[in-house]
């Protein structure tokens, strides 16, 4: 895998100036402190963002242990939300939560879903968008079959090594499916060559 390459490949190949635009002039500037959320698993997705500062992660819970678990996260520059459930109104799956404080240009998915009514070029990116989310979850959820956490986290590092920097051991540990404590032993090896 090419380094430096975005977190979030959903983006790519996808041109969403016209949207980070109108979230810029028509979507409400909210700042939000760490640990506030933006939508609620459970309860009906509402809202599409723009990420203009800070880092947003995406939440699941297991009822049967009683843990949280980061699926995923959205940096500045990119959009955040629970893609499409915000459109509808529908249950979201997750919870998205401000990993540290953050400023966001906010537009209800409705506002969304018509734009995308009414204008068939929104309408294509929609569908683009939808196939370039499947890919990104499809392909994630191969890795976890694919590689070993040694190389999941290799290849996490490859792709964006800025992440390291920004995100806490715990929401990374999440992401890629181990324990903190493991994650620490990896890091080290790695980091020092102790492989």
């Amino acid at each position: 895998m090419t380094p430096n390459k975005h977190f979030n490949t959903y983006k790519e190949g996808l041109d969403l100036e016209f949207l980070r635009e109108y979230c810029m002039e028509h979507g409400k500037r909210r700042v939000m402190e760490r640990g506030e959320t933006l939508e609620e698993a459970g309860e009906p997705a509402q809202w599409v963002a723009f990420v203009e500062r800070g880092c947003f992660k995406y939440m699941v819970h297991n009822e049967e242990e009683g843990k949280d678990y980061c699926t995923g996260f959205a940096f500045e520059g990119e959009f955040v939300s629970d893609f499409p459930y915000c459109l509808d109104g529908d249950v979201s799956e997750v919870s998205i939560e401000a990993d540290m404080p953050c400023e966001v240009r906010i537009i209800s998915g409705q506002e969304l879903q018509a734009l995308i009514d009414n204008d068939p070029k929104m309408a294509k990116m929609d569908v683009k968008i939808l196939k370039n989310l499947f890919k990104m979850v499809y392909a994630r959820d191969l890795d976890h079959y694919r590689y070993t956490a040694r190389s999941r986290y290799r290849r996490l590092l490859e792709r964006c090594p800025q992440v390291v920097q920004m995100l806490s051991l715990k929401d990374i540990a999440s992401f890629l499916n181990i324990t903190p404590s493991y994650l620490s032993i990896l890091r080290k090896q790695i980091t020092f060559g102790e492989e």
